[in-house]
């Protein structure tokens, strides 16, 4: 009779073991799990890689070919004394949106000189194929100007 006990007692003390340490492995499997998940060693490189790696197209834009003037760019003596441009601005790309469009005005006096000129970035998005009246405020307005001119430099290209 005492031994069918012990019997029992053992049985059930190793069925206790065994509850325990199967609770304490799931919840290193799911410490381990979460903390992987938290540094980022558990995203698909699929998905890394897509969103890390720009598009052949994105790669390869070029501003300075796809953004056009479509008419030639106008620039005027403000009330406030700064040169303020007005500009019809065109994508030509088919696939590309255009933002933070950077660009340089130069501001020219008697013989061709360079009196002024300046960077700066146009707050304007263009979408593939669209047109925008674009203005902005540059510097304080040349004295002796006799010509100046506006270029695209650079933009942030995405699909």
């Amino acid at each position: 009779m005492f031994e069918e006990q012990q019997v029992e007692d053992q049985q059930s003390s190793r069925r206790g073991t065994i509850v325990v340490i199967s609770i304490v492995a799931v919840l290193l499997i799911v410490g381990t799990l979460v903390y992987l998940d938290s540094k980022g060693f558990l995203k698909s490189t699929a998905t890394s890689a897509a969103t890390s790696a720009p598009s052949a197209a994105v790669q390869n834009a070029n501003p300075a070919k796809d953004l056009r003037f479509v008419s030639e760019p106008t620039m005027v003596k403000d009330d406030s004394g700064q040169a303020a441009w007005l500009i019809d601005l065109r994508n030509e790309s088919q696939t590309l949106t255009y933002s933070h469009i950077k660009y340089t005005t130069i501001y020219g006096g008697a013989n061709q000189s360079v009196i002024a000129q300046n960077d700066g970035e146009m707050t304007v998005t263009l979408a593939p194929g669209e047109e925008q009246n674009v203005q902005f405020k540059d510097i304080q307005y040349p004295d002796n100007l006799q010509w100046f001119r506006v270029k695209i430099t650079n933009a942030q290209a995405s699909q």
